[in-house]
């Protein structure tokens, strides 16, 4: 009788899981040869198919391999996700590998993006697998 309960109740905060939109994200994964730059990933903060961003977006690296830099190329992004049709006010991700690269590396980088909002600063969390290749 036990069990029964306990497995429903697993199933149950599984559902409740699905519906409230959380699930497990895998980290992203990329590589890099030296000198490299590459497109991660478009950023936006909208609201009804409107930016809320009252200035540029930051990022920072909170860890990862030496040498490897981050940057936003502040552009017009359709946020196809939100179901928007026009562009709005965004960016994109880029990473840059070193110029030089003396060996195989694979490495975890973690970095946060920062969003000015109307409603103040909003902060987003990247977790992404990187290699980079001489």
């Amino acid at each position: 009788m036990q069990f029964k309960s306990a497995v429903l109740s697993a199933i149950s905060v599984a559902v409740a899981m699905v519906f409230m939109g959380v699930s497990a994200q895998a980290a992203e994964v990329f590589a890099l040869k030296s000198g490299e730059t590459a497109e991660i990933v478009n950023l936006w903060w909208v609201a009804n198919c409107r930016s809320l961003l009252k200035g540029p977006m930051t990022v920072e690296i909170l860890e990862g391999p030496p040498g490897v830099t981050a940057s936003i190329r502040e552009q017009k992004i359709v946020p196809h996700t939100q179901n928007c049709a026009k562009p709005v006010e965004g960016g994109v991700l880029l990473l840059t590998a070193p110029t030089e690269i003396k060996e195989r590396t694979q490495a975890k980088l973690i970095l946060r993006v920062k969003y000015p909002t109307a409603d103040g600063e909003r902060q987003k969390g990247h977790d992404i697998d990187l290699t980079l290749v001489p």
